[in-house]
């Protein structure tokens, strides 16, 4: 089996790290913080663009690579320095440790934080040993184009295919859901972010739990 994380909701809460960081960085490029940002289940790519086109300037990667450049710098000192109540949520140390030792599976990342993001969270909360490879929001705006890129990674780090039948994306919010269906996944959603369950399941996730600590032996 394949399975792919989603990060923030999910995984770890940075407590409002990753949205000081955008302000910041928002701040410094253009001087006023911006539009307001929805950030679940979005891609970097998409909220950098939005907020280049809130301020009527072209978005280009030149101009993406530069904010995120400054966004990244600005997320480090945050997780480190910055007084964020972050955490890792219930059961996830433990769920993550049973998956990488079932033979013939493999874990990866599926979310919307670009590569340098990802890896700064994923060092900063102690996850990074289980994550070998991912798709991240800066290889597409559109989560829903992800999905492909991640069974390509997976197929280059575990040297063999896995179908979309053997995938299962696992997130929290309705974005999570509509990524795994777009390539044919299946979709565990679990109600540690902005979405209860019960929303959860009205948007079609195969399966809901209220938190990964009650998905260890799920499947």
């Amino acid at each position: 089996m394949l399975y792919l994380f989603d990060i923030d909701g999910t995984l770890v809460d940075t407590g409002g790290a990753g949205m000081a960081a955008l302000k910041e960085a928002t701040r410094e490029i253009f001087g006023h913080d911006g539009p307001a940002l929805d950030l679940a289940g979005s891609t970097d790519l998409g909220i950098i663009a939005n907020i280049h086109s809130h301020f009527d300037v072209e978005h280009t990667r030149e101009r993406f690579d530069a904010y995120l450049e400054i966004y990244l710098d600005r997320l480090h000192w945050n997780l480190a320095h910055g007084g964020f109540p972050g955490r890792v949520y219930d059961g996830v140390p433990e769920l993550l440790a049973e998956l990488g030792n079932q033979p013939q599976s493999a874990v990866g990342l599926l979310t919307g934080n670009a590569a340098g993001g990802a890896a700064a969270k994923m060092r900063h909360f102690g996850l990074a040993e289980h994550f070998s490879f991912g798709a991240y929001g800066c290889d597409h705006a559109d989560r829903n184009r992800l999905g492909p890129i991640a069974l390509e990674r997976a197929f280059l780090h575990a040297g063999r295919s896995y179908s979309p039948h053997e995938t299962w994306i696992i997130g929290d919010t309705p974005k999570d859901i509509a990524c795994a269906h777009a390539i044919g996944a299946r979709c565990l959603a679990v109600a540690t972010g902005s979405f209860s369950a019960a929303q959860l399941a009205a948007h079609g996730a195969d399966q809901v739990v209220e938190s990964l600590e009650a998905a260890i032996d799920w499947n």
